[in-house]
């Protein structure tokens, strides 16, 4: 099952781990922060919220 996550911009920093671990789900905005783009499967997603520094990533 997929899963689509969200992104708090205001606490995002732009490191990019999110965008170069699930390109499929989230990419760059014109402000060099991430938002999400697609869904992430359900089993990587302790993993995508898990591993940003910012603690950005949401369910």
């Amino acid at each position: 099952m997929a899963v689509r996550l969200k992104v708090n911009s205001e606490a995002c920093i732009g490191c990019g781990l999110c965008v170069g671990s699930y390109p499929e789900a989230f990419e760059f905005d014109d402000e060099g922060k991430a938002r999400v783009i697609g869904d992430i499967d359900e089993s990587l997603v302790d993993e995508a919220i898990g591993n940003c520094p910012a603690g950005a990533i949401e369910q």
